[in-house]
């Protein structure tokens, strides 16, 4: 036995001391911005401190159903669910990578039985016949990582890996983004279905007062024909917001992971704004440490990095060990006799000419790398947009809302005068339509103002990087013990 023992001491030493051999190609470092982070956004609240923006931040609208569609998000989404199974797919990746860089031990057995036909070369000489051949052999090979390729293509893998991860954090931001946005909105749809609903209403109320006055010689038909054409054209958007809110239902359905249905809309309090609390910014260079895509970016170019080392170990000369141990014997229960065949072997190989083939690798991989390089600050510059979009939107929004709702309290005022003015038959019937669909309209708009205004702190939230539910670990069978790198 002391020759595979000595054979198994030998490649564990090799295993050990290539391990801590050298690595081609650059160490992976974060790469310069070329800009300048400002101390703080264009547009920042005035009033707000600098901070962390908050965690949970949906919590901020102080509405449980919204708290309940973030945990049904993150729990049956199924765009999340094969997000984990990506990660998962990446884990074993990782492990299949690493053992290239650990020796391979086979176990291979054999029998073989020949047959000759017997000559006679002298008195009692012959040879030929029937011969049975028995062997077990344990072969063993292993490459040594003189120049770090293998350990640079593990890198590069759990660099794979930890993108994967922050690509998934990045979908669940969307996801639960995109689910409070979708909330809001068939709330906003249900309040104009309600304004329409009290338009109709007044309009109906406007038709039967107008038909006594026409009854009684007092009115025009022309008044009477204007009147009952607003009411058939105010009646003409409901189907189309019963349509929109529908169809918006069924898109939040999905992202919950439940059957795309529809129901009737929930009546809405007039109350229903409520002036949200200034967001906490926080400092812009927080910024390319929260968003998890940007993270995600930065994993990339690490992977890019050590795939240049790969490319680059790889025009460099490779050393393999290969050994057996085993036993062969022309009887079965004789096979394992003392008397042991073994073998050791080393194979050196050395392209010479490939016709610049392995150079072309390690530049295209060096090509590579500087596109990743340009995405990475592509996407910083986009992130800074994004906030500085949110809080300019914010800002501007807010201004209008102020003006939007003066014209709703003149248009209001605007109409009870016309009407009152009509019945004293001081003007025409047709300024007391316009009154009525000037107020309406404004209603209208005011909602959608403040409709922008609430999804916009969705906007603003994710492009902050603000605080999100932790999704659960990715965990198979075989990666326990599987971490991806930190990269800051």
């Amino acid at each position: 036995m002391r020759p595979l023992k000595a054979l198994c001491w030998m490649l564990s030493a090799v295993c050990l001391w290539t391990s801590g051999c050298m690595k081609m190609g650059p160490d992976f470092k974060k790469p310069d911005l070329q800009m300048s982070e400002p101390k703080k956004y264009q547009y920042d609240p005035k009033k707000a401190a600098l901070v962390v923006p908050e965690d949970r931040w949906w919590e901020v609208f102080g509405d449980p159903h919204i708290n309940d569609l973030v945990e049904k998000v993150l729990k049956n989404n199924p765009d999340l669910q094969q997000a984990a199974a990506r990660i998962l797919e990446l884990q074993y990746q990782v492990i299949r990578t690493r053992a290239d860089r650990f020796p391979t031990l086979g176990f291979k057995g054999g029998a073989q039985r020949q047959h000759e036909p017997e000559s006679i070369f002298g008195p009692g000489i012959s040879v030929g016949g029937t011969d049975t051949q028995y062997s077990v052999s344990l072969p063993a090979s292993y490459e040594m990582d003189l120049w770090g390729k293998y350990a640079r293509a593990e890198e590069a893998s759990r660099a794979q890996l930890l993108q994967e991860e922050e690509n998934r954090l990045t979908l669940s931001q969307s996801l639960v983004a995109e689910a409070v946005s979708l909330y809001l909105r068939i709330q906003s749809i249900e309040r104009r279905i309600q304004i329409t609903l009290q338009s109709l209403k007044n309009y109906q109320e406007s038709v039967t007062f107008v038909e006594r006055r026409y009854k009684r010689g007092l009115t025009s038909i022309l008044d009477l024909r204007q009147a009952r054409r607003t009411l058939n054209q105010a009646k003409g958007n409901l189907p189309q917001f019963r349509q929109e809110l529908g169809t918006t239902q069924q898109a939040l359905a999905v992202i919950l992971g439940e059957y795309p249905k529809t129901r009737k809309p929930y009546p809405q309090p007039e109350d229903y704004y409520k002036k949200l609390s200034p967001i906490p910014p926080g400092l812009p260079s927080e910024l390319l440490l929260r968003r998890p895509d940007i993270r995600a970016a930065e994993a990339q170019l690490k992977s890019l990095n050590a795939q240049i080392g790969v490319a680059k170990a790889s025009r460099f000369p490779s050393i393999s060990l290969t050994g057996s141990y085993g036993y062969a014997s022309e009887e079965l229960f004789n096979l394992f006799q003392p008397g042991a065949a073994w073998s050791l072997a080393a194979a050196l190989a050395q392209p010479l000419f490939d016709a610049g083939r392995l150079k072309a690798n390690q530049r295209a991989a060096e090509a590579r790398y500087a596109q990743g390089v340009a995405a990475y600050q592509k996407k910083v510059l986009d992130a800074f947009r994004e906030v500085e979009n949110a809080l300019l939107t914010r800002r501007k929004q807010i201004e209008r809302r102020a003006d939007v709702l003066s014209f709703v309290v003149e248009a209001r005022a605007t109409q009870r005068v016309a009407e009152e003015r009509y019945m004293r038959g001081l003007v025409d019937y047709l300024t007391v339509l316009n009154a009525q669909q000037t107020r309406f309209g404004a209603e209208d708009q005011l909602l959608q103002v403040e409709l922008t205004i609430l999804a916009n702190r969705v906007t603003l939230h994710r492009a902050l990087g603000g605080g999100w539910a932790v999704l659960p670990p990715v965990k198979g069978k075989e990666t326990e013990g599987i971490a991806s790198y930190t990269i800051w």
